[in-house]
């Protein structure tokens, strides 16, 4: 679970006897905050009915049972005041009527109950991010096609082509990236109370996007323990350095990630 998602999810309150994640994906996230005992009775939405499946499943490899319903987030089905807990990760920028949804959340939100949106992109950290994976993957398949190194650490033109599609839709369902008191600001016209926002990766994405777009585009064969290793101490280590020191000084909005709470 996110340093920040443990912050802003407040520990007085758990466990959380029935809780909601939207957009919920493979629902590693909603499945964390059970491992972690956070809540109790889980619940799963999302567009895709395949991804309803895949978390319904996961959390059954788990020892779990989740009830997952295929559903719009601007028009979720169930009752008023039915969850204690809503949650998502990485889901708002994806929804075109932010405010409907954070309205809809609200309502089947119990009064007292909380919400809490977690890894939504800020205007400047996805501006950056971009521009770094951009750059990152011009000279990473520039330089993996030299002779030399291209029969070990080329991808294929097929498996290039494919992540270039990836890519392109991606920017295609990236419908926002939002500036933290702005967030905070939809959220009370939605008609919640208690909100603030928490951001966090700023080292930490100029570090990862970069990694995690050289991985897309040379031959991961190449890259061994070793390597992910790097990859994940260097990212650990420059996110306790955003959290504990640079989150003092630099402002919030030029963080990548905004967690966004409120309750009912």
């Amino acid at each position: 679970m996110h340093a920040v998602g443990a912050q802003v999810l407040g520990a007085p309150g758990w466990p959380y006897a029935k809780a909601l994640e939207l957009g919920c994906g493979t629902g590693f996230f909603l499945l964390n905050l059970k491992q972690a005992g956070v809540l109790d009775e889980g619940h799963v939405t999302d567009i895709s009915p395949g991804m309803v499946e895949v978390a319904v499943a996961n959390a059954a490899q788990l020892g779990f049972t989740v009830e997952g319903r295929v559903a719009d987030a601007e028009s979720l089905p169930y009752d008023d005041e039915t969850f204690d807990l809503v949650v998502g990760h990485a889901v708002l920028h994806h929804i075109p009527d932010v405010e409907l949804a954070l309205r809809e959340v609200l309502r089947v939100l119990k009064p007292g109950g909380r919400f809490v949106f977690a890894g939504e992109p800020t205007q400047h950290g996805d501006f950056v991010a971009r521009r770094l994976s951009r750059l990152t993957w011009e000279v990473a398949t520039r330089v993996s096609q030299l002779p030399g190194l291209r029969d070990r650490w080329a991808r294929s033109r097929a498996e290039l082509a494919a992540s270039s599609r990836a890519a392109a839709l991606e920017s295609v369902v990236d419908l926002h990236t939002f500036d933290p008191d702005d967030l905070a600001r939809r959220a009370v016209r939605a008609g919640a109370v208690d909100v603030r926002t928490v951001t966090e990766e700023l080292t930490a994405s100029w570090f990862g996007w970069p990694l995690r777009t050289f991985e897309a585009a040379v031959n991961p064969d190449r890259l061994g323990w070793a390597w992910a290793r790097f990859a994940y101490k260097g990212w650990q280590r420059l996110s306790a350095l955003d959290e504990h020191v640079l989150s003092r000084v630099v402002p919030a909005g030029l963080f990548y990630n905004v967690c966004v709470t409120g309750t009912k």
